[in-house]
């Protein structure tokens, strides 16, 4: 088909959830795709946080072509291998004893929040979860109950009961709340990408986790977007060195292939008996495997280290953007490859967003003005060094043409 058809199709059949780009993407390989017509375009969106591992990785496309092979599905009424090699990876990797396995982000949400709600039926009958202003969890309704920004929660009203907002970054408000609400869980993003890629003030979850075991509270971290190595740890949490009680995971976890996960401790995951929660295709046989490639790749090449590396010259480099267009861009901020270039006026970061995407970068237009920039952890500095030079000759020619 060509562009003409695919859009003339998408018009008339498909509902219209998304504002796309007038673009349809042909191929991928590593930090690239091409379009319809050949053109190359260095992708840091990833996928939304996705494709950590960049376009057609050959472990992930080899694992996804072998177990096609073999096995795609058999849902969870059987024992399944892959599974259970999946399991034992992120818990030899993380804070947890026990996973259960979903397909989405705002599935490990959902997950997250009935854990919490059952454990605190157990403790007190509590059900109340305090999360963050500006936050973004998903889009079905516990998860949407848990979001932050009115622009997702309206037209979809009542929500769930029992969620009560405030300011992120500010655990004092959290711990007057507690003490007003009698809540199970906390949930919050340890930087919050939706919004902006918010990076909140060092010991902020030693805080939050300070005041929840005060308070008998469970902390959920969403670490959909931040996990995998993104922010230059395998989760963000290990920054500060803090263990939550619950991690929702998704996005990068299965390289491409819809994977998602709950994360829990021994003693809150008991709570999930069996018929309490569960998922036709989470934890399949083909995401299950696709996700083992993806989550040894990253261990195995030391790529949560060089997210680390990179970032650090990447927000350098954005940094110095900053600094020869005070005017233009209001701050340049970053934590590993999660970073964000806010730019003063959301008309002119439009077109520079349009003019950096005509200019072969692909990047994330975030809350009207931030320009949201997650490349694939195996990036080069070559690569950045392009995606830095497009920045500056997009703002050159927004400012040239008045």
């Amino acid at each position: 088909m060509t562009l003409g058809e695919i859009k003339d199709l998408q018009g008339k059949y498909l509902m219209k959830t998304y504002g796309r780009l007038p673009l349809t993407m042909r191929s991928g390989s590593g930090s690239w795709l091409w379009d319809m017509e050949g053109k190359k375009y260095l992708d840091y969106t990833t996928g939304i946080a996705v494709n950590n591992l960049g376009h057609c990785h050959p472990k992930i496309t080899n694992a996804i072509i072998s177990q096609a092979t073999r096995l795609v599905h058999t849902s969870n009424l059987f024992n399944i291998e892959n599974q259970s090699s999946l399991s034992e990876i992120l818990v030899s990797n993380s804070f947890a004893d026990r996973v259960f396995f979903c397909n989405s982000g705002t599935e490990a949400v959902e997950g997250s929040i009935k854990l919490a709600r059952k454990w605190g039926e157990q403790n007190g009958g509590r059900y109340a979860i305090i999360s963050t202003e500006g936050a973004f969890h998903g889009r079905t309704f516990g998860a949407l109950s848990a979001t932050g920004p009115e622009k997702y929660r309206e037209g979809f009203s009542p929500l769930l009961e029992g969620f009560y907002f405030v300011p992120y970054a500010d655990p004092d408000a959290i711990a007057h709340l507690a003490s007003k609400t009698n809540p199970c869980a906390v949930i919050l993003e340890p930087v919050q990408g939706e919004n902006g890629v918010i990076i909140p003030p060092p010991g902020y979850l030693i805080r939050v986790k300070e005041i929840c075991e005060k308070n008998n509270m469970l902390l959920i971290l969403d670490e959909i977007q931040t996990g995998m190595g993104r922010t230059g740890k395998l989760f963000a949490y290990e920054h500060e060195k803090v263990e939550p009680d619950i991690v929702a995971l998704a996005k990068a976890l299965g390289g491409g292939v819809p994977c998602g996960a709950v994360l829990a401790k021994e003693g809150i995951a008991r709570h999930f008996t069996q018929g309490t929660h569960g998922s036709t295709f989470g934890g399949n046989p083909l995401a299950t495997r696709a996700a083992c490639a993806t989550v040894e790749t990253i261990i195995e090449e030391n790529l949560v280290q060089k997210a680390d590396r990179l970032g650090e010259y990447f927000l350098f480099r954005l940094k110095e953007v900053q600094k020869k267009y005070p005017k233009q861009i209001k701050d340049a901020r970053g934590k590993g490859l999660m970073l964000g270039v806010e730019f003063s006026d959301r008309n002119f970061a439009r077109d520079c967003f349009s003019s950096s995407v005509s200019n072969g970068l692909l990047v994330i237009l975030t809350v009207e003005r931030v320009f949201r920039i997650l490349p694939p952890l195996n990036t080069s500095e070559e690569e950045i060094n392009f995606a830095v030079t497009v920045i500056k000759k997009s703002i050159e020619e927004v400012i040239s043409s008045g």
